[in-house]
């Protein structure tokens, strides 16, 4: 009884880490999907190996539809451990919700391509701020940070800043005129392609005052 109640609060505090870590909570259990869900287009495009989520085939979107703040996110600071492989293009959403098929309609998408042809590169807020010289290369991890505070957005890797938004310069933007207005939401991962493989792992969010 004592070693099932040990390996119980190890696995709870897999689940809540942030309540000792400085705030931090784990999206992600480094063993399934549990908590996410993928799109209905190509859902063999997610997959879990080695404690990493693989995005790897045809466009589909995987959205965290878990419990933390019953997955919708207003102001937060986001960070994944993710690592391209050559030729590779994805995407991080965020203040976006499940939607079945095609591209979000909804958020905004913080780009990861560091050699892919798309001239928007990693870090990127796209098509709204580009990012025009990869700040990552392939086949490294690399820490991306997303915080959103207010009306603004500003993207880091390995703790650089590399972009910033703010909503109110919208109209002077090159922009998607589409739900992108910064208002709350959940966050998503894109499978681009199946020439695309990138990996994620290490995600987790602060969830900051409004």
């Amino acid at each position: 009884f004592l070693v099932a109640l040990f390996s119980l609060s190890i696995v709870t505090g897999a689940f809540a880490a942030g309540d000792s870590d400085g705030g931090w909570i784990s999206l992600f259990d480094g063993k399934s999907l549990d908590g996410w869900k993928v799109s209905e287009d190509h859902p063999d495009s997610f997959r879990v190996e080695d404690g990493q989520i693989v995005a790897n085939g045809a466009r589909a979107h995987l959205f965290y539809e878990g419990p933390v703040e019953n997955h919708d996110f207003k102001n937060f600071i986001f960070k994944a451990d993710v690592m391209t492989t050559k030729g590779s293009n994805s995407g991080l959403y965020i203040h976006t919700k499940y939607q079945k098929d095609d591209w979000p309609n909804y958020g905004y998408e913080c780009q990861v391509n560091n050699t892919q042809g798309d001239p928007q590169k990693t870090a990127g807020i796209y098509d709204t701020v580009k990012v025009l010289e990869a700040p990552a290369k392939d086949n490294e991890w690399f820490e991306y940070t997303i915080i959103v505070k207010g009306k603004t957005i500003e993207t880091q890797i390995n703790g650089k800043t590399c972009a910033k938004y703010d909503e109110k310069d919208k109209a002077e933007m090159d922009h998607r005129s589409r739900g992108t207005d910064l208002s709350s939401g959940t966050f998503a991962i894109q499978a681009h392609d199946p020439n695309s493989k990138v990996f994620y792992k290490n995600i987790r969010v602060k969830v900051l005052p409004d």
